[in-house]
């Protein structure tokens, strides 16, 4: 009868060690499943379909700049990206290559070289003075797999346009996906 009562508490005992451990090593896996994508947007591309007729302004030139820093401002502030930058020796080698996205995979050896896990590249197309579209494209560094590519059509070729297309693209695509799709998938 004395012996019950001590095997029931050795198991007790056993038992609370045994979820303490397991919960312990839990710990540091959860905090690395949160833990942010490390990213770097390698480069910005825009085409201007009537460059000849009307070359590239200042203002688009700053519209761009502007529109990357929205892009990860936005997802650094979402805590599930964090973006590192690219050296500029790397970054001239970039602006020198093929674009990315046609270049045999340079993207996830420019990836590797950054250090990061995903790389980004932003393109926007000026058909004319009122269509342009904005394309964002994301890969894997190690599996070279695109995980992210997605385009969205604005109307307006000023400063309100452009950060209204890449804030709806964000928020709407990489952001809150769950929250546009309707029953059965639909968007």
């Amino acid at each position: 009868m004395t012996n019950e009562p001590t095997h029931r508490l050795s198991i007790r005992t056993f038992g609370a060690s045994l979820l303490a451990a397991l919960a312990v090593g839990l710990v540091p896996t959860a905090a690395r499943a949160e833990a942010p994508i490390s990213t770097a947007v390698l480069n910005t591309y825009f085409q201007n379909d009537h460059a000849e007729w009307v070359p590239t302004s200042e203002a688009e030139r700053k519209r761009m700049s502007a529109m990357v820093d929205t892009f990860k401002s936005m997802l650094e502030k979402s805590g599930k990206y964090s973006f590192k930058p690219v050296d500029p020796a790397v970054q001239e080698r970039i602006t020198q290559d093929q674009k990315m996205g046609e270049c045999a995979g340079c993207e996830t050896r420019y990836g590797k070289e950054v250090g990061v896990d995903q790389v980004a590249w932003i393109e926007v197309q000026k058909v004319s003075e009122l269509i342009l579209n904005v394309n964002v494209y994301m890969t894997d560094v190690t599996t070279g797999k695109q995980v992210f590519m997605k385009s969205v059509d604005l109307r307006g070729n000023n400063d309100e346009s452009w950060q209204h297309s890449i804030k709806f693209l964000v928020k709407r695509y990489m952001l809150n996906p769950e929250q546009y799709t309707q029953p059965g998938g639909k968007t």
